[in-house]
């Protein structure tokens, strides 16, 4: 479970994130969508305890982000919004480190790891430099570093950005299982499809403010006449 109640967060005078609340129950999946400039990497950024925010509260599986960060960041699995980080690494040498600062067992962390590589087409690039990496390569590379720990709690940014066919269908799946098996994902995307289908409930943000959260049937029984798109539009004041 995540929850974030009354959260602002404010660059200079642009308030990013504007006395923000919701709750992703475990067993769900919730899409987070809305225009570029929203405020979803900034709230993603609070929750995941990179950012502090100005006001509010950010609760994880009952651990209090402000005070007891530690617990709380240790159940969490975070892909951020750009994968192109510790590029000097070899992919094995990464995935290592962040096993070894969630202290991974070295027996679960190599099932773990030959289990990503496999799923993802990774076996022959562990060995390499990421800066060798295509985009989408280093996309992959942090989905399992990510996961390698086996979090509870995932908040991913933008996560299929890059990703082949393949490889976006596999994680999709993968986040269908975890939530499944009781657990929690909050995820953000351009791709309005994509939260249509995966998603138990889907929250839209606009201007730092949750202009939405619910169903897709409670959406769209406000807007009878529409499809998501058309509805995305005309809530955050997009539509030609």
């Amino acid at each position: 479970m995540l929850e974030i109640k009354n959260v602002t967060k404010t660059f200079n005078t642009l308030k990013a994130v504007d006395d923000l609340s919701f709750r992703v129950e475990d067993g769900e999946i919730v899409g987070f969508v809305g225009p570029n400039g929203a405020g979803k990497t900034t709230t993603m950024k609070i929750l995941t305890g990179i950012l502090k925010p100005d006001s509010g509260e950010v609760n994880i599986n009952g651990f209090d982000m402000q005070k007891t960060p530690i617990e709380a960041k240790e159940i969490i699995g975070y892909i951020a919004d750009s994968p192109d980080m510790f590029l000097r690494l070899k992919g094995i040498e990464f995935l290592n480190i962040i096993a070894d600062i969630y202290k991974v067992p070295t027996d679960i962390r190599r099932e773990r790891i030959e289990t990503f590589a496999t799923r993802f087409g990774l076996i022959d690039a562990l060995d390499l430099p990421m800066q060798n990496y295509s985009h989408g390569m280093r996309q992959k590379m942090m989905v399992a570093a990510a996961l390698v720990h086996n979090p509870p709690v995932w908040i991913l940014d933008e996560p299929l950005i890059g990703l082949d066919p393949k490889s976006a269908y596999n994680l999709k799946g993968m986040m269908r299982e975890h939530a499944d098996a009781g657990n929690c994902v909050l995820f953000s995307t351009h791709v309005l499809e994509v939260a249509e289908k995966l998603c138990d409930k889907i929250i839209i943000i606009n201007r730092g403010k949750d202009i939405f959260y619910g169903t897709m049937d409670e959406l769209t029984t406000m807007y009878p006449d529409k499809d998501f798109e058309q509805i995305f539009l005309e809530m955050t004041g997009e539509s030609v």
